[in-house]
């Protein structure tokens, strides 16, 4: 049975657009996740949405719970996650409010738990991580996208920072020549973690600055990324909602 995770937000956390919301607690071993679920139906298919940073944004990159969040969606039985997160562009031709259905990531975090075998005592546990984000997801938000006449690119590489700093210049400039298109805070361990309990995972990252590479322009504010996500967050719930849909046909 087809069961959508929405870990990320972007208005989605809003129970206007399900049909019978309700609000589901669940704590796992790992502790709790970093709010309730609020669980009901979008056109017809199961769902299940959870703000990665909390009901009001009270813990930073390196406090969210990464384990307890791909556990609790386990629990409950999704099948597939889609992910939300804000960005910073590491390339020109990706501007703001633009979206990117990532690809690829590096993992540049120092301090998170980002795995669920921390102990080899039942045996060694290596996992496959080539193509960390599921191609059929991908597809999906892609061709949902193009229908919505949104501006998408459809692949892209993040390099996820520990934060809550931005990057320097002179980091900013050095993730762009280590090929990544993308900044964040979210993507690492979130799509290791899925990937770990064999949960289908895609991330759509919406772009909100320049970070600070690009030095004709002013460097990032958070104040800034705010503003600018506010404004495209209506593009990011209708592209999920499409892809939602797409699961009942």
């Amino acid at each position: 049975m087809v069961k959508i995770g929405i870990i990320g937000g972007s208005g989605l956390e809003n129970p206007a657009i399900f049909q019978n919301p309700q609000i589901v607690e669940v704590d796992t071993k790992y502790g709790q996740p970093s709010s309730s679920l609020i669980a009901g139906k979008i056109s017809g298919v199961e769902t299940v949405i959870l703000a990665r940073h909390g009901s009001n944004h009270q813990f930073s990159p390196t406090q969210v719970n990464n384990r307890a969040n791909i556990m609790a969606m386990k629990e409950v039985g999704v099948s597939h996650i889609i992910a939300t997160t804000a960005c910073g562009s590491l390339r020109k031709e990706i501007d703001r409010g633009h979206l990117v259905i990532l690809d690829q990531f590096i993992d540049f975090t120092r301090f998170r738990k980002n795995t669920f075998f921390d102990s080899f005592e039942s045996g060694a546990h290596h996992t496959a991580m080539a193509h960390p984000f599921a191609e059929e997801l991908r597809e999906k938000l892609s061709a949902a996208g193009q229908v919505l006449q949104l501006p998408v690119h459809s692949r892209g590489c993040v390099v996820t920072i520990e934060g809550p700093r931005f990057s320097t210049v002179a980091e900013s400039k050095m993730f762009r020549l280590w090929g990544a298109d993308v900044i964040n805070m979210s993507t690492a361990p979130e799509a290791m973690l899925a990937n770990e309990v064999g949960i289908p995972y895609a991330a759509v990252a919406m772009s909100t600055d320049y970070d600070c590479w690009k030095e004709d322009e002013p460097h990032v504010t958070w104040d800034e990324i705010l503003t600018v996500f506010r404004k495209n967050a209506d593009n990011v719930t209708g592209l999920l909602v499409k892809v939602i849909e797409s699961f009942n046909k």
